[in-house]
């Protein structure tokens, strides 16, 4: 029950199955917990989880290194790279700042992203937190950090989802997506 969203019953079954494997299997399987904790760690550079230094993104010549994504957490830059769409590099900032949670612009990897704004060729730096509160928050504080660099930063685009139906939407997700319009 340790592990996110695994509550009493899920974890039951869990160790239910785990008894009806083989011992070879549970050993294993074991063993693959341990090579997670053992062997995979941040990236020195963007800050993602990875098993080699630098990771695979930032190794890779062939990627745009003017324009920088930065996600709250490794799971969005598995997201951005399913669309297929996004060249860049990225930046892992490991949370979002959020008070009421005890976490800080300081608990969170915005000064290496400070770092590498400073230290490198970016043009331009995309936002691409999760539209809550918390990420929105972090959005801007870091919008207004980066405001003195010669770079352009943008966030992405919030609005209906594709395939669903404008009388399910809420009115935030209407207003940003009128916000975020485009010309055809």
């Amino acid at each position: 029950m340790k592990l996110p969203g695994i509550g009493p019953k899920t974890a039951a079954r869990l160790a239910f199955h785990t008894l009806n494997m083989s011992e070879q299997d549970v050993a294993a399987f074991a063993a693959a917990l341990l090579d997670v904790k053992r062997k995979l760690h941040e990236c020195p550079v963007c800050c993602n989880i990875t098993d080699r230094t630098p990771c695979s993104v930032c190794a890779d010549t062939g990627r745009d290194g003017r324009v920088l994504c930065v996600v709250q957490d490794p799971k969005d830059v598995l997201a951005m790279e399913r669309t297929h769409e996004y060249n860049g590099r990225y930046h892992v900032l490991h949370g979002a700042i959020s008070p009421m949670e005890g976490v800080g612009p300081n608990d969170i990897r915005i000064r290496e992203l400070l770092q590498r704004v400073a230290d490198s060729e970016i043009e331009e730096v995309i936002l691409a937190t999760n539209p809550t509160v918390e990420g929105e928050a972090t959005a801007m504080y870091i919008a207004r950090l980066l405001k003195p660099f010669p770079i352009q930063v943008t966030r992405i685009a919030r609005g209906v989802p594709v395939g669903g139906d404008l009388e399910y939407a809420d009115e935030v997700t209407l207003a940003k997506a009128l916000e975020g319009r485009r010309q055809v």
